[in-house]
């Protein structure tokens, strides 16, 4: 018989999550609050739940829980929850109005911190009311088992509108089916894994026929391997995580991102091929950097963390495709920099050189293989790996739509990234673009990172330094807008000086860039 099994990447999120260390992904949006209510002025919690229920046809797993091969001879399958309950899935909660933005982000912190129970599915929407400016608020969860960055936008563009007079529709009707016999599914895992070394044997024999495929394939695998197993100076976050948490936002006009890119490219030799990208992970480091010697942390000459930065690897033949179709890919932050155009210069060549070696791929290969490793082993792989000094962080760059998504009519207003935090790496930056901004969600530890707001100020200030570098205009300044959840800690990095100064790093994407002329655009 065939199972709905979770993939290997899939079940490493399910092996390495623990009480203190759930591992779901999720999201802090902002909705108009009218097109919500009810005649009575009250928030219309059964009309929400009628439209999400009449789509769910359309993401199947969100009815379905995970159900375990005995005695773990086998990856998880997925199977119909016979007591699937929307309203537990669904909810309403609200904050004292008019809500503060802080007592929202404590609310969020709440949340995110609590596991997501696996008797049932793996998703959680949780809608606040008493939210300030006629806003209602949305926290949404979903374990990293279920979705990735990317299939997470393709769920929320599903489950919201792109207009907002779109029908209301019935829900199609659905009939669970009864999980398998757990016997039956144990035979049926160690048959699997009887036959998988056959199935591998053959993928072998047939690759040797084409052998500069198997060399290149080896030679992906190998700089991958090369590449995770470098070590890395420890950052003050690179600490074993508590069960509490921190979430804070950010924002910034994509245009400003675009204006940079553009700017970059005119200067031309090494940076004509800059990218939105190297930009984003260029004022990363920027904002670490200030960050930092707000705290008043030694910052030396020629510090580099480094950061896994997940990259996708979904087609478009996969949309809709639950689950995780990434490969990770490192990429230095010269954090011990001064100079923001040096910083930029050193991250698009390293990313440059990164993507041709191809080492994402080769990622994609190690976690391939996995598939083949016994489930008892892949569990201790998975956390013996992220015990390993090889990163200080982790920065997701998710592109989402350009456009306002809806929800009964009611305008989506800003959407900002929840990812979560593991042992050893306690602070974690998510980035995603909708509808013209890029709203950066910052992650942390409660205990490790216990002054993020100091980051979040530090993104818009970073931004800041790099307009100074190249010539851009700054923008001029806006008045508080609805949704403004970054507002009070807005930081101009023309006004506000670190604490401490470094002294000014020598670039090591100087020497890089020498010979970088004509790198490929991303």
């Amino acid at each position: 018989m065939s199972y709905d099994r979770l993939s290997p990447l899939d079940s490493v999120f399910l092996h390495l999550e623990a009480d203190h260390q759930p591992l779901h992904v999720g999201s802090l949006a902002y909705f108009e609050r009218g097109p919500l209510l009810d005649a009575e002025g009250r928030f219309d919690l059964a009309r929400v739940r009628r439209r999400i229920e009449s789509r769910l046809h359309l993401v199947p797993r969100f009815r379905k829980r995970i159900m375990t091969v005995p005695f773990e001879q086998g990856r998880p399958i997925w199977v119909d929850d016979v007591d699937f309950d929307l309203a537990y899935h669904v909810r309403l909660t609200a904050i004292p109005a008019p809500g503060s933005e802080a007592q929202l982000k404590l609310l969020m912190d709440r949340v995110q911190a609590q596991r997501l129970d696996r008797r049932r599915p793996l998703w959680e929407l949780w809608w606040v009311e008493g939210v300030s400016d006629d806003r209602v608020a949305l926290i949404q969860k979903t374990h990293h088992a279920l979705v990735d960055g990317v299939s997470g936008i393709d769920v929320a563009t599903v489950l919201l509108d792109l207009a907002p007079d779109v029908d209301e529709v019935d829900p199609e009707p659905w009939t669970p089916e009864p999980p398998p016999d757990a016997a039956a599914l144990l035979v049926d895992s160690l048959v699997e894994r009887a036959v998988e070394p056959t199935e591998l044997a053959r993928s072998v024999r047939a690759a040797v026929r084409v052998p500069q495929g198997v060399a290149e394939r080896v030679g992906q695998v190998a700089r991958s391997v090369v590449d995770v197993a470098r070590t890395t100076p420890s950052a003050p976050w690179n600490v074993p995580v508590t069960p509490h948490r921190r979430f804070e936002p950010a924002r910034v006009d994509l245009d400003r991102a675009k204006a940079l890119r553009r700017a970059a490219a005119a200067l031309g030799d090494d940076l004509a091929d800059t990218t939105l990208n190297d930009v984003v992970l260029s004022a990363c480091t920027g904002a670490i950097r200030r960050y930092q010697l707000e705290r008043g942390d030694r910052v030396p000459d020629g510090l580099i963390y480094r950061a896994m930065v997940p990259v996708s690897v979904r087609d478009e033949s996969e949309q809709m495709a639950l689950g995780n179709r990434v490969s990770m890919m490192t990429a230095d932050l010269p954090v011990g920099e001064a100079d923001p155009l040096e910083r930029l210069r050193f991250v698009h060549a390293h990313m440059a050189s990164r993507k041709e070696m191809g080492t994402a791929v080769g990622a994609e290969t190690l976690m391939d293989l996995t598939g083949y490793a016994p489930p008892t082993l892949l569990a201790l792989g998975s956390r013996l790996a992220v015990r390993a000094s090889t990163i200080n962080t982790v920065i997701t760059n998710i592109p989402g739509p350009q456009f306002p998504l809806y929800c009964l009519g009611a305008r989506m207003l800003e959407a900002f990234p929840y990812v979560c935090v593991i042992d050893g790496v306690a602070m974690i930056i998510a980035v995603i673009s909708y509808d013209g901004k890029l709203a950066f969600g910052l992650s942390g530890d409660r205990s490790a990172v216990s002054d993020l707001h100091v980051l979040a100020a530090s993104v818009e200030a970073a931004f800041a330094e790099l307009e100074d570098a190249l010539g851009v205009a700054a923008p001029p300044a806006k008045a508080t807008t609805r949704g403004s959840s970054a507002a009070g800690t807005k930081t101009s990095a023309r006004k506000a000086k670190p604490k401490a100064t470094a002294r000014r790093a020598s670039s090591p994407a100087k020497k890089a860039t020498g010979t970088k002329k004509a790198s490929k655009r991303a």
